[in-house]
């Protein structure tokens, strides 16, 4: 049998915490001094401290654990335990990076409000195109509505084009209209990509209208292109002219790192 002290550097915790594990009945020692009340425990029940960490680092109220720990819990049901906790924390990560990407966007809106210098918008005349692709419904025309739809495409097409061999020949294109037959605020979301031959199996063809639009380059994550879209609304309708609902988002640079994207953004107008 090892002391207190030594069980608790072994467990990597603290003499406290052991000393209210033991008042609580949680984790008792193996004999404790009936004249000194020095506490003494056996290397064994590190298992069972392990347990008692782990479960709690799961976020589970100290009486929950003892259930646990005392129905015996098994190695591999703790495994499975942690492993959706992992998950878990990971989505929940990736969420608040999302969010916080959000705000950031939302901040520099702000700043640019009293930015006296005019965003670098063109205006050009896009001739109509025929692409290859897929489409959802988006419930509306924000990032948080449209990302997750615009990302269950894209796989879905390569698979495409890997099972027929075919190559695009150009930047993916993708194109956003109004879908009022669905709702005020429903946006069809066109996932596209040009291709030198005809029609692609497992994969629709798109006639992407033509039109006048304003543009813009965003740089970066598409966590922000809110912000882009802001601008080039903005400017539009500072010119006095009439947005249709129509935009289109043209993949120039991609890698792994969206930090280091580069995407044209375009919007219908008309005078």
């Amino acid at each position: 049998m090892i002391t207190i002290g030594d069980f608790a550097k072994l467990g990597r915790v603290s003499v406290r915490m052991l000393r209210h594990y033991d008042s609580i009945g949680l984790l008792t020692p193996q004999r404790t001094d009936p004249h000194t009340g020095y506490r003494y425990y056996e290397v064994s029940q590190l298992q069972r401290l392990n347990r008692v960490v782990a479960l709690k680092d799961l976020g589970l109220r100290l009486e929950e654990v003892r259930r646990i720990v005392d129905d015996e819990l098994t190695g591999s049901d703790l495994r499975a335990m942690l492993r959706l906790r992992h998950a878990e924390i990971q989505s929940q990560i990736r969420h608040d990076q999302y969010r916080l990407a959000q705000v950031e966007a939302r901040l520099r809106l702000i700043e640019m409000e009293t930015d006296m210098s005019a965003p670098t918008v063109l205006t050009k005349t896009v001739d109509p195109i025929k692409n290859v692709g897929l489409r959802a419904l988006a419930s509306s025309q924000t990032s948080d509505d449209i990302g997750p739809v615009i990302q269950s495409l894209y796989p879905q097409i390569m698979a495409a084009f890997g099972a027929t061999a075919v190559t695009p020949v150009g930047p993916s294109v993708a194109f956003y209209s109004p879908a009022p037959e669905q709702s005020e605020d429903a946006v069809w979301v066109h996932a596209t990509f040009p291709v030198a031959s005809g029609p692609v199996t497992g994969l629709d063809t798109f006639d992407i209208p033509g039109g006048e639009v304003a543009s813009m380059i965003h740089r970066g994550s598409m966590d922000s292109i809110d912000s882009t879209y802001q601008e080039l609304n903005r400017w539009v309708s500072e010119q006095g002219f009439a947005l249709n609902g129509q935009a289109r988002e043209i993949y120039l640079e991609m890698s792994d790192d969206q930090a280091d994207w580069v995407t044209e953004v375009q919007v219908d107008f008309v005078r």
